[in-house]
C-alpha cells in the first residue's frame, strides 16, 4: 500500500483548502510543512507539497530542497497556488526558479487561489498596491496574464476550484 502525505504551507487559506481536498480525495495524511519533521515525512512513499506563490517562490519548497537526499527515492509532487490565471509561460518561469538541480524532474501543478485584501497583512496589501501602481503605467494591451489579473483584483475574490486537484489525483493514481 502506497502511504501518502500532503504537506502544505498556506498564508491566507487557499493552499490549505486545496491540501484538504487532496487529503480527502486520496484518503491520506495532511500536515503543515512548518510542523513536519523529516523523520515523520520519510515514512511516506508519496509526498505532495503545496505552497502559495510569493515573489515567484513557492512556500514550503525549501523543505524538499533541504531534505532531498532523504526523499530522493520517494514520489514527490508539488502544487503551487497563486492568484493569477493559469499561464504556461509563467509556469515555465516558476519551474525554472524553484526546481533547480535535484528537483528538476519533480512534477509541478498549478491551482488558482484567492485574493482577499481583508486577510492580507499590511505589508502584503501595500506591496500589492505599489505593484499595481507600477503595472498601471504600462499599456494594458501589453500586460502579461498575471498583470491583467492584478489590475482586475480588487477587494475579495476566490477562484479556488476542487476540480483543479483532478490532474494531481490522476497523476498519483
Amino acid at each position: 500500500m502506497n502511504k501518502t502525505i500532503v504537506l502544505y504551507q498556506s498564508k491566507y487559506g487557499a493552499t490549505e483548502k486545496y491540501a484538504q481536498w487532496l487529503a480527502e480525495e486520496l484518503t491520506c495524511d495532511l500536515m503543515e510543512t512548518k510542523k513536519a519533521t523529516i523523520e515523520q515525512v520519510h515514512t511516506y512513499d508519496t509526498i505532495i507539497l503545496g505552497g502559495g506563490i510569493y515573489a515567484s517562490g513557492i512556500q514550503g519548497i525549501s523543505f524538499l530542497k533541504k531534505h532531498y537526499p532523504k526523499l530522493k527515492d520517494k514520489m514527490l509532487i508539488v502544487f503551487a497556488v497563486g492568484a493569477s490565471p493559469y499561464d504556461e509561460k509563467a509556469i515555465v518561469a516558476l519551474k525554472e526558479r524553484n526546481f533547480k538541480q535535484e528537483l528538476a524532474d519533480v512534477p509541478c501543478f498549478y491551482c488558482r487561489g484567492a485574493w482577499n485584501e481583508d486577510k492580507m497583512t499590511w505589508l502584503d496589501r501595500n506591496l500589492c498596491r505599489m505593484l499595481k501602481k507600477a503595472v498601471a503605467k504600462k499599456d494594458p494591451a501589453t500586460y502579461e496574464p498575471w498583470e491583467a489579473a492584478l489590475m482586475e483584483a480588487d477587494g475579495n475574490w476566490d477562484w479556488t476550484d476542487r476540480a483543479a486537484i483532478t490532474p494531481i489525483v490522476e497523476y498519483i493514481r
